[in-house]
């Protein structure tokens, strides 16, 4: 009998019909700056209900290029989670502003009026919450927030294509928000390989986001300052190559075609995890705020490991051991060195997630992911907690 596969906590699932959309782009005249960017992008801004998409070569670039497009001077502070990757903070110090962290909500792991609100003071320009796991924040308390004490609001939206807030409207459409980010890593949702994505309804910021995706550079007609000839361009803004290819926007538009197949399969497995894993002792399954309709990228556990008397180092190995992957998601950004040493955060500012941290474990969550595939994981979450 051949040997079960390694479950991992999170993989891409590419089809036939994917692989034959790259190879038709390479079959074809483009390979980047070609059509299928910009179908791409018109098709995540009509899926969202946003007026315009942005794609980036990967979301941390998305990230860095919404910040700079709000033109907010070097110095002013800006606030996120510290339950969250790193780029969510880089972004604002890649742009020349302090970041600054809010703890977050002890069931949803997200920021919230709330939280946000001891962190405000003049200097702060720009609010980033966090849609962990999938779950959104409740946008329509921080957006009136932010509104109230003149700040912007990027919604870090990576983990959350496809999520609906309690008003039934998507994630992304910016109706709480001057833009929203999206990550298409291949642990994530959709995939591009890497990739990302910036959805805005202001004109003037999309504008700015084409600029800042490839080199401040323009050939547009209407926004040259002269028309020497055919060859002619401008260099308007300061700009980076950031730039998304045709290969994987056509990749993009196959997999945002699947893109509430996969929510649904990722749904079912975590109502399968539920089922059978909220009954251990020690254990907390992930909640959901009433009224969400959450795509979750993470399925995470609470554990109470002195209680189990395992640390999670040996959780992990004992899993891995059974053939199933896990991950930890995330260590608070707050206690990584290089913040620390250049901002002065320490250990013990962010009781919340720091407790949360300690407990925390993502099992394996992917559409991919077969009954068998989830029985296995069950069952192995069980043998070793109970053991």
């Amino acid at each position: 009998m051949a040997e079960a596969s390694f479950i991992p906590y999170g993989t891409q699932w590419i089809a036939d019909d994917d692989i034959a959309a790259v190879v038709s782009v390479l079959r074809g005249d483009y390979l980047t700056q070609g059509p299928y960017v910009q179908a791409f992008e018109e098709a995540i801004a009509e899926y969202v209900g946003a007026r315009y998409c942005v794609a980036f070569c990967n979301a941390t670039a998305a990230l860095q290029c919404a910040v700079n497009a709000l033109g907010i001077p070097s110095g002013f502070e800006g606030i996120t989670s510290t339950n969250t990757f790193v780029a969510s903070a880089n972004c604002m110090v890649y742009n020349r502003l302090k970041p600054v962290f809010a703890d977050i909500d002890p069931q949803t792991f997200n920021v919230t009026a709330d939280t946000i609100l001891p962190h405000l003071n003049i200097r702060t320009k720009v609010i980033i919450p966090v849609h962990f796991a999938g779950q959104p924040c409740d946008m329509k308390s921080i957006f009136s927030l932010a509104k109230d004490n003149g700040c912007f609001v990027i919604e870090d939206a990576a983990h959350a294509i496809g999520s609906l807030y309690a008003d039934g409207s998507r994630v992304g459409n910016c109706k709480y928000s001057e833009m929203t980010v999206f990550s298409f890593h291949p642990v994530k949702t959709i995939t591009t390989g890497e990739g990302g994505a910036v959805t805005t309804n202001d004109a003037n910021l999309y504008q700015k986001l084409l600029f800042l995706r490839s080199h401040g550079i323009t050939k547009d007609l209407k926004l040259l300052s002269q028309l020497p000839g055919p060859w002619y361009y401008e260099q308007q803004e300061l700009g980076y190559n950031f730039r998304i290819t045709d290969l994987q926007c056509a990749l993009g538009v196959q997999q945002l075609k699947k893109l509430d197949e996969f929510k649904k399969r990722r749904r079912d497995i975590i109502l399968s995890y539920n089922d059978e894993l909220s009954p251990l002792s020690n254990v907390t399954i992930p909640f959901e705020l009433e009224g969400l309709d959450s795509c979750f990228h993470l399925y995470v556990l609470q554990i109470d490991f002195t209680a189990v008397g395992l640390n999670r180092s040996c959780v992990m190995e004992a899993l891995r051991s059974r053939g199933v992957g896990s991950q930890v998601h995330y260590i608070p950004v707050h206690t990584q060195p290089w913040y620390q040493k250049m901002y002065g955060y320490s250990w013990g500012e962010y009781p919340v997630a720091e407790a949360y941290y300690e407990k925390t474990l993502s099992l394996p969550l992917y559409p991919k992911m077969n009954d068998a595939d989830v029985k296995r994981v069950i069952e192995s979450v069980r043998e070793v907690l109970t053991a």
